[in-house]
């Protein structure tokens, strides 16, 4: 089943400029990955300093491995020391029955 993933982050404006290069480079290796539908990334209106990635996979299992690749945890620790704070995520699924 078809899963979006909502990634949010919280960027230090004096690292914004370090964190976008990270963040296009997460978003081609993401495209690489089997499963991989598509993401875009945005930057609130209200608060400028946060980000979210909304991307979507075919299945969740798609998703977590490509959450715990080597490759990704190699990017994510690099963006993680920019941020000084963690990553949060949350899985959706498409669904109007309870």
């Amino acid at each position: 089943m078809t899963v979006k993933v909502l990634i949010k982050r919280v960027v230090p404006r004096d690292k914004a400029k370090e964190m976008i290069p990270l963040f296009r480079q997460m978003r081609q290796l993401a495209t690489q990955q089997p499963g991989y539908i598509s993401g875009e990334t945005l930057k609130s209106m209200d608060r400028l300093d946060v980000f979210m990635v909304i991307s979507s996979w075919r299945s969740a299992e798609d998703w977590e491995k490509w959450l715990l690749s080597k490759t990704r945890q190699e990017v994510q620790a690099k963006i993680d020391a920019l941020l000084g704070g963690k990553t949060e995520y949350e899985i959706f699924q498409y669904s109007i029955t309870d």
